[in-house]
């Protein structure tokens, strides 16, 4: 855990004390990351790469802005005693669930103005998400949020965090690597959205796969989740995430199942 990737000297005119912080950096790769591959998504499907990078600028202000505030939300009480600490994002603490519909609902008004429809900017947008989420949760990693539970014992596959200023996962106790665990499953799921567009039925297929595919993922990771912060519905038992992951499937089931008997009449 390197919560802090470098800090200029005290002594150093205007970056003296200045901290580069790593989740900040793996957090801005990550949306690097997918802008790149939805360039090449676009070009894929013959669409204007200008119209698509837009898209994810737009996007990616939404995502920033919705994660925080999910966050905040959850986190209210911390936040009433101290408002400065809600724009301090480069310390950690962004919702995905929260940034995901306020990038859709960005999305939607976006593509409505193109002349598209959701599921289109979805199919090109929910590969480079994935990918994106993958870096994003190194990030988590550098800098401790978002940890596992005790594992009870120590083993060569757990993580033991060493005692930081700014670190946030408790020191010194083998934890259940939860952020290499969602970084592997996003990386996966990203490898099977590929695939899955390469052989789409129907308009919106790769976009309610990933919704589908990944709520399951989340509702099953988060059984492995040690941090508090990001809020229970049913204390120790159902999470903010895992309530939002099974409306998400039962929805996106339904609409996957309509549109796929929609293709399938044609």
């Amino acid at each position: 855990m390197f919560p802090v990737i470098l800090r200029f000297p005290e002594s150093w005119p205007l970056l003296g004390g200045v901290a580069i912080y790593s989740y900040g950096v793996l957090v801005a790769s990550a949306f690097l990351v997918g802008l790149l591959w939805a360039l090449h998504e676009a070009k894929l499907a013959g669409v204007d790469k200008t119209k698509v990078a837009d898209l994810v600028f737009y996007s990616i202000v939404a995502a920033i802005v919705g994660s925080r505030l999910l966050y905040v939300i959850i986190e209210h009480e911390r936040f009433l005693a101290d408002p400065l600490a809600i724009f301090k994002i480069w310390e950690g603490g962004l919702v995905f669930y929260g940034g995901l519909l306020a990038c859709m609902a960005v999305a939607t008004v976006y593509a409505h103005k193109q002349g598209w429809t959701l599921r289109k900017a979805g199919d090109l947008l929910m590969p480079s998400v994935a990918l994106g989420h993958a870096v994003g949760r190194l990030g988590c990693l550098m800098a401790g949020c978002c940890y596992g539970r005790p594992a009870g014992h120590e083993a060569w596959w757990t993580l033991v965090f060493p005692a930081t200023e700014l670190g946030l996962a408790p020191a010194g106790i083998p934890l259940i690597p939860s952020q290499l665990m969602e970084s592997l499953a996003e990386l996966c799921l990203f490898g099977v959205l590929v695939l899955i567009r390469r052989r789409k039925k129907f308009e919106g297929q790769v976009f309610l796969s990933y919704l589908i595919l990944y709520a399951v993922v989340r509702s099953i990771l988060e059984m492995f989740r040690g941090d508090k912060v990001r809020g229970f519905l049913i204390p120790d038992l159902l999470s903010t995430s895992q309530f939002i992951s099974l409306l998400v499937i039962l929805f996106c089931i339904v609409y996957y199942r309509n549109l796929r008997k929609k293709e399938v009449s044609l």
